[in-house]
């Protein structure tokens, strides 16, 4: 396999991470998105949304889509699963995988901060200001869910497919400055997540193409 991702990308990294967590041997190709490489060459041509993470398959197939892609590592490379036993528990875990993924990353990835200083003439500490509004509000959904479900990681005491979301958001809101002490079972499943090898050795500053 090989994986077309970018560092600092938080739906990257939830690859990374799952493909760590499955013991997954796959072949690294960076795309430089802040200088646009997304958006050229090969990768545009097999990537419609010019968007990463890409997941090409041994058989030349591509996969996009973080989530889509998580679910499909865990129904072709069941163990360690990413998700559950029992269909509650399952709709649980990504309920709370959604209120990363669904509610706060789309609307503060670089393309819609680009968007707001470049086309919409904002301010860098406007867009900041945004940026923090919704991890806050989306933190604080996701600090009451997991009152719910946590153990040591989001979904009791095993690492699955929510921390691999919540990780590299976590690690974006830090990039931001963005405060987090409203949210302590959050950074507590951080930290028990970033001791684990499938999180720290696929962290963006262990990437190859970390800059």
């Amino acid at each position: 396999m090989k994986l077309y991702n970018y560092f600092r990308s938080s739906a990257s990294w939830r690859v990374r991470i799952a493909l760590a967590l499955k013991g997954l041997d796959y072949d690294y190709a960076p795309i430089h998105l802040v200088k646009n490489e997304q958006s050229s060459g090969s990768f545009a041509e097999r990537q419609p949304s010019h968007l990463v993470p890409a997941l090409e398959l041994d058989d030349g197939q591509w996969l996009s889509q973080s989530m889509a892609i998580l679910e499909y590592l865990d129904e072709t490379h069941p163990e360690p699963p990413l998700l559950p036993a029992g269909a509650l528990a399952r709709a649980q875990v990504r309920a709370l995988a959604q209120d990363i993924g669904c509610d706060i990353h789309p609307i503060n990835n670089l393309r819609v901060l680009r968007y707001l200083k470049n086309e919409l003439g904002q301010e860098q500490a406007a867009v900041d200001r945004w940026y923090r509004h919704w991890v806050a509000t989306g933190l604080a959904i996701v600090e009451k869910r997991l009152a719910a479900t946590a153990g040591q990681f989001c979904f009791g005491d095993t690492p699955g497919l929510a921390d691999c979301v919540l990780v590299p958001q976590i690690y974006n809101a830090q990039r931001f400055e963005c405060p987090l002490d409203d949210y302590p079972t959050v950074m507590r499943i951080n930290a028990a997540c970033l001791a684990l090898a499938a999180f720290a050795n696929t962290h963006p500053s262990a990437c190859p193409d970390a800059a």
